[in-house]
């Protein structure tokens, strides 16, 4: 762990009563189910980020809203402090517990309340999977669009939480563009309604502020999402390409040329190399990069953008060009795109997932900083990018049982992080801030930005119980990250005090 990390999570707050606490809980909800010894617990204790782990003081898995309202006004009258928690697939430790706090687990609320196939709409509660969704419009011709790799097991309110995307957002937007409803309980148990199924909803835009707001600010109830009509026509070109950089600046040359594929990855030559060896996708393993392209919409336009690609593709250096043959070709690359997560993990006895975004125009100079990085601490990394949005993915390959590999991949990835900061990115795309990225932000924001998202925080969230120590680093956390990282002789926020 880096010096920044391995403060308890929860060391500033008080002593919780944990036998008057269960007590308490057991009398005014006696059929919620309520964990709390240890072998309970376990399972809980981190989230896909499994590199940090805290045991919780207890799990509550709620059947009912109104269980859900009396336990959040309990823990709010006792100042006990409450994560919540979906399928457990967040790879930002955005759902790590806290040993003095309850996790509140939603993946009891699964049901698809309503399909509506004439306003293209559903309204789903938030332990629904995201695949579940699709599934249930299929027979209508709809689909929810956003599809994060995880999709076969990620909840819907998980998606919001985070702001998840998928390999389909460059075209279809993230979560935050496919949502127009979220039903929601504040820590004092308030019901509010954020957005509408309106076209355009009066006042402030809370429901954008909440999307991606990490289980900060209210615990999700019920979620109505955009459906779309499955496109008439799908087409996937595969382009290898000898030299990463020149597949890193045909993302450009694509949507320079006014074409806006439905989905664009990359992949370089260690990620084509896990994903081959096990989905067996007909990727050329010789390859340094290969670029994924989809192109929907009408069969006369998807013809007729596939060539102006293939000329877009040849004039930058591809070396090999191929047309998926059908829809279960087309369903094969993308099966290799999507299992690249685990099919590195064949590749190491660990791996760290980076999630960073960029301009489209900077991932030839970043993919040159990730590969010198690379070479420097002597970890490997298989690069997996959304090379049409810069949202990134580096794995940074290591072995946790070798002392001291952790910390450098922890390293390692904080600085891929921040040169996505200097190239004028972001730290996070898609997978949230959580615990992993806290010191990151202070990299990325100015205290005066920071202390807008406290105050932020503290209209939904006074007394700070939900998800603390997570996404919002203190100014005092700010100031002695900036002590250790000193760029170019000068310290970041100097107007702060050193410790």
């Amino acid at each position: 762990m880096n010096i920044l990390f391995d403060e308890r999570l929860d060391g500033t707050l008080p002593a919780v009563d944990k036998d008057a606490l269960v007590t308490h809980l057991t009398a005014h909800l006696p059929d919620m189910t309520l964990l709390h010894r240890e072998e309970d617990l376990r399972p809980f204790e981190c989230d896909g980020l499994s590199a940090y782990r805290v045991l919780p003081m207890l799990v509550a898995l709620p059947d009912t809203l109104e269980q859900v309202e009396a336990l959040l006004g309990i823990c709010h009258a006792q100042g006990v402090p409450v994560v919540t928690r979906g399928a457990g697939t967040g790879l930002s430790g955005g759902a790590l517990p806290l040993e003095k706090g309850v996790l509140l687990v939603m993946s009891r609320f699964s049901r698809i309340l309503d399909v509506d196939p004439e306003a293209r709409t559903a309204r789903v509660q938030p332990g629904v999977r995201n695949l579940a969704i699709s599934e249930a419009a299929a027979p209508h011709g709809l689909y929810y669009a956003p599809d994060p790799s995880s999709q076969i097991a990620c909840s819907i309110g998980g998606n919001v939480a985070e702001n998840a995307g998928g390999v389909h957002c460059l075209k279809y937007g993230l979560t935050v563009h496919n949502v127009l409803a979220v039903n929601i309980l504040t820590i004092e148990g308030e019901h509010i309604t954020l957005g509408s199924e309106a076209l355009d909803t009066p006042g402030f835009d809370l429901l954008a502020l909440f999307t991606g707001s990490e289980g900060m600010l209210g615990v999700i109830t019920e979620i109505t999402v955009k459906l779309l009509p499955k496109p008439e026509s799908a087409k996937v070109l595969m382009a290898s390409f000898d030299d990463v950089e020149k597949a890193g600046k045909a993302v450009g040359d694509i949507i320079a040329a006014g074409i806006i594929p439905g989905g664009l990855e990359m992949m370089d030559r260690l990620a084509i190399q896990a994903a081959e060896n096990f989905v067996k996708a007909g990727y050329p393993v010789e390859a340094e990069a290969i670029l994924l392209c989809e192109l929907d919409g009408v069969e006369a336009d998807v013809h007729d953008d596939c060539e102006t690609v293939r000329r877009v593709l040849e004039a930058a250096g591809a070396t090999d060009i191929r047309l998926a043959r059908d829809d279960a070709e087309r369903a094969t690359f993308w099966a290799g795109r999507k299992n690249a997560f685990p099919a590195v993990g064949r590749m190491s006895p660990d791996y760290y997932c980076m999630d960073g975004t960029i301009p489209r125009r900077e991932l030839p100079r970043v993919l040159k900083g990730i590969a010198d990085l690379s070479a420097t601490h002597g970890l490997r990394v298989a690069n997996v990018f959304h090379a049409g949005d810069g949202n990134m993915h580096p794995l940074i390959l290591f072995d946790a049982n070798a002392p001291g590999e952790l910390a450098l991949a922890e390293e390692v990835g904080g600085k891929i992080l921040e040169l996505c900061v200097e190239v004028g990115g972001s730290i996070t795309g898609e997978h949230g801030v959580g615990r992993e990225k806290i010191n990151q932000m202070c990299a990325q924001f100015s205290p005066d930005e920071i202390t807008v998202f406290h105050a932020v925080k503290a209209a939904f969230d006074p007394l700070g119980l939900l998800n603390p120590g997570k996404n919002i680093p203190t100014l005092a956390r700010c100031a002695e990250f900036g002590a250790m990282h000193v760029h170019h002789g000068n310290l970041p926020h100097p107007e702060l005090p050193r410790f």
